[in-house]
């Protein structure tokens, strides 16, 4: 039986090894083969550029793809420029402080790795990547409905009493969705971040294309029109559009919350928050926190960036910070602490870690991490603030 077994094994090599390398395939090799080392990555824009090269065509074009013009995509990271310090000096911040809790949970920073699906299209070990990097440096992950791995093999590869967050995809059906609370539930996930904004997928033109142009790059030509081809559908959500087929596309405030307390005790946060109304909406439901999110610029396009949602939330309704614990997330590339300053609990960050992870594994993630880190404890030195509770709204202004 062995000597079969060993024959098949081989059979199997030799015909792996016969399969033609895709030319795609021969260029990820060759970037991995010339990337730098971690030490000279100095920053989370370093890290996408080496991510941008190593990435195979197909998850490189999931990962950074936005909806329609991905006008909101870019501005999401733009938003942040228009804001300024109104710097102290003169305050004692020899000893600074960058932790924080998020829904009472211990971090080492005001940041954590958000959901983001399909880790495993940029490194085998996908999510488990990010879940041992944030043990080691003592942050929180939220795991995605969609990830790449079972919310079982994740969590088994945390540390002991390591806390991780479900990102919940809400089913149509509110039995199948029951069975996945339950499951996580059962697990030992900590937190439920019910997913509101994306109940249709976004028109990802960026994804649907890279299959055409791998098509292309193989066969050395491309399609011409044929007046009497037969019309095809295309699906305009890409990758995105089965993952989220069958999600339901008819929660509410009175209904889908009351239903999700029903069935669970975890603390639920609502993520995809896009306006100051609807903030106001998930306070007055009683639910633990929100998520302001634009679900990276994938879905609606033109929609708010997420630090201007934050800075109107803190104009026109402070007291929703007094109820709720909020967050934000969106093309965060600096560990800048303006967010924190306006009322933000923490930042989430998706794509960094996906691309982290793709280039360098988890050495990669826990890189970033650390690069975050120190950007946030000197913004807090130089901002005035010895402690994350010491950053106010008035040390930042439009």
């Amino acid at each position: 039986m062995g000597t079969l077994q060993s024959a098949a094994a081989r059979l199997l090599s030799d015909e792996r090894e016969a399969r033609k390398k895709t030319k795609d395939e021969i260029r990820v090799e060759q970037a991995h083969s010339k990337k730098p080392p971690l030490s000279r990555i100095l920053s989370l824009a370093d890290m996408e550029k080496v991510a941008r090269e190593t990435l195979s065509h197909k998850a490189y074009a999931y990962y950074s793809s936005g909806a329609d013009d991905m006008t909101t995509h870019s501005e999401n990271a733009r938003s942040f420029s228009r804001f300024f310090f109104h710097a102290r000096v003169m305050r004692p911040v020899g000893r600074c402080d960058p932790s924080t809790t998020i829904l009472g949970y211990s971090s080492s920073i005001p940041v954590f790795i958000c959901g983001a699906a399909l880790a495993k299209l940029g490194h085998p070990q996908g999510e488990i990547n990010l879940t041992r990097a944030a043990a080691k440096e003592g942050i929180i992950q939220m795991v995605s409905s969609n990830a790449s791995l079972s919310a079982e093999a994740i969590i088994d590869a945390a540390a002991p009493s390591q806390p991780l967050f479900f990102q919940l995809y809400k089913n149509r059906l509110d039995k199948l969705a029951e069975e996945r609370v339950n499951e996580v539930v059962g697990l030992g996930y900590r937190a439920i971040f019910l997913t509101v904004d994306a109940i249709v997928a976004g028109k990802r033109e960026a994804d649907v294309r890279s299959a055409w142009v791998l098509e292309d790059q193989e066969n050395g030509t491309s399609p011409v029109w044929d007046e009497n081809a037969p019309a095809e559908e295309v699906n305009f959500g890409g990758m995105a559009g089965a993952l989220v087929d069958r999600d339901d596309k008819d929660m509410t405030w009175e209904r889908t919350i009351p239903w999700l307390r029903s069935i669970t005790k975890l603390p639920i946060v609502i993520k995809g928050i896009q306006c100051v109304e609807d903030a106001v909406a998930a306070a007055e439901a009683g639910v633990d926190g929100i998520l302001i999110s634009n679900h990276g610029g994938r879905q609606l396009d033109y929609s708010m960036p997420p630090m201007e949602v934050l800075y109107r939330l803190r104009r026109q309704r402070p007291d929703v910070f007094e109820k709720i614990e909020v967050y934000i997330d969106g093309a965060i590339y600096r560990g800048t602490v303006k967010a924190l300053c306006l009322g933000a609990k923490a930042v989430g960050l998706g794509r960094a870690f996906l691309y982290a992870q793709s280039a360098y594994g988890e050495a990669g993630a826990v890189k970033i991490i650390q690069l975050l880190r120190r950007e946030i404890v000197t913004a807090m030195q130089l901002v005035g603030a010895a402690r994350i509770q010491d950053l106010k709204p008035e040390m930042v202004r439009p």
